[in-house]
């Protein structure tokens, strides 16, 4: 018998899931608070059925528009905001770049100092001592599962870097995940997020960290993922397939916050730092190429790796067939993102002269550390080749 490995779990304190939950807020928004600062993306469409219940319980609200991913200068002007108008609670409403600001915000408006005294790799490192002001997390999109991680992914132009906020005070209070707000979602920012969510399923699966709990997870995923992205961007309005790629984001989002991610991940945050690039679209193209290169090293080097079962595994999972392999997982992620019309990495400006340089903050990246076995820069190298 194998061993079970010893593991904890942490998610948000309490997550609302389904069709039309948002509607149902009024009673929840109780007792966080009188003020809040509404995060939003560029318009309050998103939000009008929060405003709605903010409207109907009497309460004053403050919004606070991100525009683009969330940078050093977006959460410091996000706490000053909330601060001037006493806001004592947060609710943000939109994609992945909302949650994080409205997190970051969340946890700087009750711990002192700068987000750079917190922030790893850049920043002093110190912890966050104070638990964060409570904070609503409702997506908008099913991708980053940014509702139920304890961490942020935060911008700093001066040092072309994305680093993350993290501490175990971040969970947010309250996650409302309603796929009917993910309805009007256009295809393509519904394949890069969903291509996001699968891989933060398949990352955690294979990745040293995994736990029995997160495995569970990750399979139930992976399997609502592989059987309706592409119907979800096909046929923005299938509430069944919105249903699965919601779940399968909540999933992965959970599951990431309790293992560890891997080399697509380890990419990818340097990647956007140095490069005006979605992050679902930079995971998307480097998924298929991670994989088959982690497979490759793992029977050359370690033969006998149980990951190399995971992959085989993965390989069923995403095909619906028991006969699949790790082989053709990497086949059906490559015609998954042909079919959605994934671009390479080129399109966004990299090319081989920039490789040093991203391996290298690569290999200090967090995430980097959960992939299933360490890569030789030349194994690096050929990802981003292929990824092109």
């Amino acid at each position: 018998m194998h061993a079970t490995p010893t593991f904890e779990f942490a998610t948000s304190d309490h997550i609302l899931f389904g069709a039309g939950v948002s509607q149902t807020l009024g009673a929840r928004l109780t007792g966080l608070g009188h003020t809040p600062l509404l995060v939003t993306g560029r318009t309050l469409h998103r939000a009008q059925p929060v405003i709605t219940h903010l409207q109907a319980a009497g309460q004053t609200w403050r919004q606070y528009p991100v525009i683009g991913e969330p940078t050093l200068e977006t959460v410091r002007e996000g706490v000053a905001l909330a601060r001037d108008h006493n806001c004592d609670y947060v609710i943000a409403v939109g994609g992945g770049s909302v949650l994080d600001a409205g997190k970051a915000i969340a946890a700087l408006l009750t711990n002192p100092g700068d987000p750079l005294d917190y922030l790893e790799i850049i920043g002093r490192g110190r912890q966050i001592s104070r638990p964060a002001a409570p904070f609503v997390a409702i997506p908008t999109t099913a991708g980053t599962g940014s509702e139920v991680t304890r961490n942020a992914v935060l911008f700093s132009p001066e040092h072309r870097l994305k680093v993350s906020l993290r501490s175990p005070h971040m969970l947010p209070t309250l996650a409302v995940v309603d796929p009917e707000l993910t309805l009007s979602l256009p295809p393509a920012l519904t394949a890069t997020t969903g291509l996001d969510a699968l891989t933060q399923l398949i990352e955690p699966f294979v990745s040293n960290r995994a736990n029995p709990l997160t495995d569970a997870l990750c399979r139930e995923g992976i399997r609502r993922a592989a059987r309706s992205l592409r119907v979800a961007a096909a046929q923005p309005h299938d509430l069944a397939a919105r249903t699965d790629m919601a779940l399968a984001s909540l999933f992965g989002g959970l599951a990431l916050a309790n293992a560890k991610l891997g080399a697509v991940h380890g990419f990818a945050g340097p990647f956007g730092g140095m490069f005006q690039a979605p992050h679902g679209g930079i995971c998307a193209a480097l998924l298929p190429h991670v994989v088959a290169v982690n497979v490759r090293a793992l029977r050359t080097r370690s033969p006998g790796h149980p990951i190399l079962a995971r992959y085989d595994e993965l390989g069923c999972l995403l095909t619906n067939d028991a006969a699949a392999g790790a082989d053709d997982a990497v086949v059906w992620l490559q015609q998954l993102c042909a079919d959605l019309q994934i671009p390479g990495l080129a399109v966004y400006g990299l090319a081989e002269k920039h490789f040093h340089e991203l391996i290298d903050k690569a290999r200090r990246s967090s995430s980097m550390q959960g992939n299933p076995i360490s890569l030789t820069d030349e194994e690096l190298r050929d990802i981003l080749r292929m990824a092109l």
